[in-house]
Parts: structure tokens; C-alpha cells; sequence
């Protein structure tokens, strides 16, 4: 088999097209994506990335199965010998032996191991921002962390990691603030990442990370991944009031019609009094608005059908046939909350979720199917650029299952079908 045969993004587009151009995806769209999801995508660790990465730059022609692990385990002990790269950035006992065999067959690893293998075997800053975001599934190198811009430094120049520890060292030394640099952003990702690129020396790298240097070292969060995901759930609490007051609407026309029927039957009541009863029976509509949805309404409406348990909370994951495909990817009220009161940060899954059951509930905004798709594609990317944190990557299986339920005719209650399967497929077809 040749690699180009084994491409993740090629067999995760025509996955999706084989699902979604089928002549039953009208009526059967749920159960063609969960067989999708379930027989054609599959989380991609990391160690599979890296293979593929060493396969190309060291342009093997023997058949990319046919790769022993000890030819890959050679290639990194080779290029970290030549580049001076050690095998850890801290002390360790550990041999390179071992950690390169843990890193060739890891489902994921550590950040800072994205970073080392950058020295290691001589990355671009472009290659390492792919590491993050595709098979790390990140943000990319942090404009805000002193130590990630500091190595995209070195990766952008071809340093090595010798002159890398010795601006380190300088770093290290240096006080917060203490030299004078016009910063181009106000604590936001994207402007952050624009003063970045604008650095050309040492000493801008030293005066602009020192700007950025804390008591503890610890890297601000991305504000612009946070204002993005306020705003989409801000406008997601406003469509679920929506979907809440034209429940109650419906409800309310019921009740009056009974209310209406049963006055007609009262003979003892003056036509004048029975219009009066009915006006005080329409006025007492309850109206919900944005801030009236709590972490909880928005669990019950994205994540309606994954079954709960005898205290309302959600069932485990491990629950469910497409666990490894969805790890993590479940909009709970706590996540919710973590990422309210700033516990967690807003990830790229949380912005595509809250930018998916937005579009579901604007069909009318769109005279097709397809110009809604696109829409969505470019809004997300658009949305996960500013945030340094990749464009969509349809070999990520929850990326591609939100892209065929988009392609649906209904959206959400695609998504919430399949999320069923995967918890009752076994049982609902015997």
C-alpha cells in the first residue's frame, strides 16, 4: 500500500462524500453517518502523524507498511544526535531508545514533546503548528507563551537547540517588562501572534517575551478563543429561548382552545365575562429571554439525546459504541461552567459545536443545503483562524460527523440521532 493510499484527509473526504451522496442520506442520513463513523474514521494517534512525517522527509521508497518501528526509532536518534537535541528540555534518565519508541506509538503525547521533536528533526514552524493543531488537535504555537515563542524563533531562522538555550538562559535572567518593545495587540490572541511575526533579532525575541513573562511562568489563555466563545453561546442561549417560547406559544394555543371550549359550554356566563377570562388566559404568556438559559438548558437541547442517569447526569462515554471517535466532545453543563468561570479554556471542539447548532437553527437564512455547508465551513475556519487553532480538519471523526450533519436536512436532530445510535445502535437492531 502506498502512503498517498493512507491519507488521512483523502479517506476522511471520501468518507463523508460516499455518506452524504448516497441516495438513502434523504431518509436514512443518521444511520449512514453513524455506520460511517463507526467502519471508516477512527482517532488518529499521534504516533501514526509522526510516521508519516519521517516517511516523507526521509523520502523512503519501500512501502510505507512495510517500515519497521526500529527504522523510525534510527531516524529520530540520528537527526536529535546531529541537531544537539537532548531528550527531554528537563533533566532526565529516561533513553532516547525508549522515549522515541512511546513517541512512534502513543495515542498523544505532552506539548512539549511537539516542540523537542521541532529541534529534533529539524521542523518548520509550519511543521510544528500541523503537530499541534492536526494531530495534537491545539492551538498553535502560543504568541502569548514565552517558551513557544522563543522556539518559533529558532524554528523560523533554522537555529538549533544549542542557540536556543542560550536565549532560554537570557530569558530566564531577564525581569518582567524591563525592556521598552510597542506591543501591536491588547491582550488579544490574534494581535498577540501579529507582534510575533514582526520580531526579526535577539533582542526584539528578549523584549517581547519579557513583556509577556509572569511570576510563574504560566501562559496567558487565548481571549480572542474566549470572546468567540461568549458570542456563540450568547447566540445559542438566544435561539434556545426561541425554541422555549414557541414550545410554550404552542402550549398556551392548546390550553386556550380547552379554555375556549369549555366557555362555550358554560351557559351561565355573559359573552362580556367570557372575553375577559379569555384576554387574562392569553396575557399570562411566560416570554424567555437569552439570559434566562442556564448551562443546563444548553446540555438539554445540544446534548438531548445521550441518556442520563437517576441524578440527570450524563452517561459515561465509555457508554457509548463511538467513544473513541467523541472523546471529550460532549457539551455537559459543567464543561460549561469550567470554561464560565474560567476553570478550562474554549477549545476548538466547543467553538464548532456552538457554530453548528447555530447554523442548524438558521435553515431559513439559506436558499439550499450546499450554500448552508459552505457557509459553515468558511464561518468556522474563519472563527478558528483568529484563534490560532487551524481550519477545519475532516480527518478529526467529530469534525466530519458535524460536516455530514450539516449536510442534512435537519442538522440537530441528525446529530442528536447519531448520538443515540451510538448509545442504542446494538439494541435497536435486534
Amino acid at each position: 500500500m502506498k502512503l498517498d493510499e493512507m491519507d488521512f484527509t483523502e479517506n476522511a473526504w471520501e468518507a463523508l462524500y460516499d455518506a452524504v451522496d448516497s441516495s438513502y442520506f434523504s431518509d436514512q442520513d443518521a444511520d449512514l453517518i453513524y455506520h460511517t463513523l463507526e467502519s471508516r474514521l477512527r482517532f488518529i494517534p499521534f504516533g501514526e502523524y509522526l510516521k508519516r512525517y519521517i516517511y516523507r522527509c526521509a523520502q523512503m521508497e519501500e512501502p510505507f507498511e512495510t517500515v519497521s518501528l526500529k527504522a523510525y526509532q534510527q531516524i529520530i536518534r540520528d537527526s536529535f544526535a546531529d541537531n544537539h537535541t537532548p531528550c527531554s528540555f528537563t533533566p532526565t534518565t529516561a533513553k532516547m531508545s525508549a522515549l522515541s519508541k512511546n513517541w512512534l506509538t502513543q495515542q498523544t503525547v505532552k506539548r512539549n514533546v511537539v516542540f523537542l521533536l521541532g529541534f529534533g528533526l529539524s521542523m518548520s514552524s509550519h511543521d510544528v503548528n500541523q503537530f499541534l493543531t492536526k494531530a495534537l488537535r491545539e492551538q498553535g504555537i502560543n504568541a502569548k507563551d514565552p517558551f513557544e515563542v522563543i522556539c518559533w524563533y529558532y524554528y523560523k531562522n533554522g537555529y538549533g537547540y544549542l542557540k536556543f538555550e542560550k536565549l532560554w538562559q537570557i530569558y530566564e535572567n531577564t525581569s518582567p517588562n524591563s525592556l521598552d518593545m510597542a506591543l501591536l495587540y491588547e491582550d488579544a490572541t490574534i494581535g498577540a501572534r501579529n507582534t510575533m511575526y514582526s520580531i526579526h533579532d535577539d533582542a526584539a525575541l528578549i523584549a517581547f517575551v519579557s513583556k509577556l513573562k509572569t511570576k510563574n511562568n504560566r501562559a496567558k489563555g487565548s481571549v480572542t478563543a474566549r470572546r468567540w466563545f461568549d458570542r456563540l453561546y450568547d447566540e445559542a442561549r438566544s435561539l434556545i429561548a426561541e425554541m422555549y417560547n414557541e414550545t410554550e406559544e404552542e402550549k398556551r394555543r392548546e390550553s386556550i382552545l380547552a379554555y375556549q371550549q369549555k366557555l362555550s359550554g358554560n351557559d351561565r356566563l355573559y359573552d362580556y365575562e367570557k372575553q375577559q377570562m379569555l384576554t387574562q388566559k392569553r396575557e399570562t404568556q411566560v416570554k424567555y429571554q437569552c439570559d434566562d438559559i442556564t448551562e443546563s438548558d444548553m446540555e438539554r437541547v445540544i446534548c438531548a439525546a445521550i441518556p442520563v442517569d437517576r441524578h440527570g447526569n450524563l452517561t459515561p462515554g465509555k457508554a457509548s459504541k463511538l467513544n473513541e471517535q467523541f472523546a471529550g466532545k460532549r457539551f455537559s453543563r459543567q464543561h460549561i461552567r469550567d470554561i464560565l468561570v474560567n476553570k478550562a479554556e474554549a477549545s476548538r471542539f466547543d467553538l464548532i459545536t456552538l457554530n453548528f447548532f447555530v447554523y442548524s437553527q438558521k435553515s431559513d437564512c439559506f436558499s439550499n443545503i450546499k450554500k448552508r455547508y459552505e457557509s459553515f465551513i468558511e464561518s468556522s475556519n474563519r472563527i478558528l483562524e483568529e484563534c490560532y487553532l487551524g481550519p477545519l480538519y475532516v480527518a478529526n471523526p467529530y469534525e466530519c460527523f458535524v460536516l455530514m450533519c450539516i449536510l442534512s436536512e435537519d442538522p440537530l436532530g441528525t446529530y442528536a440521532d447519531v448520538w443515540e445510535l451510538s448509545y442504542h445502535a446494538d439494541s435497536e437492531r435486534e
